[in-house]
């Protein structure tokens, strides 16, 4: 039986880095697969996942207004497995398409992404994805305390934490930091 999987974390965990290895792994046993990534987030060219460690991977983008299901059915020739970067921009409605490509198509989806922005709330993705999926995993980094980091900061351009502002800027190390709770808490003056 197929599953839905979602992989959760803060910045910086290697969650790309998982997605890419496990897609290559299908690939190198003759299976097929289909890698999707979120459109608006062009950090490493439209169209591309990419890890911090190098590796990187063409992908085909989603938008708010993607059919996933029918994207999905209409590759499910030869598809082994469905791969979701940055799984957090998801909305509702493509979490449920993406239960369905596991349950009636039968093909594994693993998603990966974030859990909780700068604010600690939730994405929307993130929280459908914890309701209804098969399999939740988190992976694991780390605070520079060296406690499981849990929470993530934005930082503004004085390099301060940023405790307002639209949920999604798109960004990476120059704008975001992975913290224990006890380090963000000091870090946004909350709590």
């Amino acid at each position: 039986m197929a599953k839905l999987y979602f992989h959760y974390s803060t910045m910086n965990a290697g969650k790309s880095t998982l997605l890419l290895q496990a897609a290559h792994n299908y690939r190198e046993r003759g299976m097929g697969v289909l890698l999707l990534t979120a459109a608006h987030d062009d950090r490493a060219g439209a169209g591309r996942i990419a890890s911090r460690i190098g590796i990187a991977d063409d992908a085909t983008g989603f938008d708010q207004s993607s059919d996933l299901f029918a994207l999905a059915e209409a590759r499910a020739s030869g598809c082994a497995c469905i791969f979701v970067d940055e799984a957090q921009f998801l909305t509702e409605d493509q979490v449920w398409q993406l239960a369905r490509v596991a349950d009636d198509l039968g093909i594994p989806v693993m998603c990966y992404g974030l859990r909780v922005d700068f604010r600690s709330r939730l994405f929307p993705g993130s929280a459908a994805l914890l309701a209804i999926a098969d399999d939740l995993r988190e992976v694991r980094t780390i605070c520079h305390c060296g406690r499981k980091a849990t929470m993530v900061i934005r930082r503004g351009a004085d390099g301060q934490a940023v405790t307002d502002g639209a949920q999604v800027q798109i960004g990476g190390n120059e704008t975001y930091v992975s913290l224990c709770r006890r380090h963000w808490r000091e870090a946004t003056g909350a709590g």
